[in-house]
């Protein structure tokens, strides 16, 4: 194992600290844990981020959608 060294914004740390208290597990063991994640997961965090870029370069309009907006009403019954 090879040591790192990360440099995290406040509030972030502040959160991680927050959750591996609750979880009773480390700051390390927690960071591990979210880095293996993100590896299994690249494929999904790549088109994610594609699709975002696509609707930053190309926003859809408010009269696109609009004719689907009674499909989400749900009805109590």
């Amino acid at each position: 194992m090879e040591t790192i060294q990360l440099t995290l914004d406040e509030p972030l740390l502040a959160e991680i600290d927050k959750v591996t208290h609750s979880l009773a597990m480390s700051r390390t063991a927690f960071v591990r844990i979210a880095l293996e994640w993100a590896l299994r997961n690249q494929q999904i965090i790549a088109l994610e981020q594609r699709h975002a870029q696509g609707y930053a370069r190309l926003p859809v309009a408010s009269d696109e959608v609009s004719e689907w907006e009674s499909e989400q009403i749900w009805e109590d019954k």
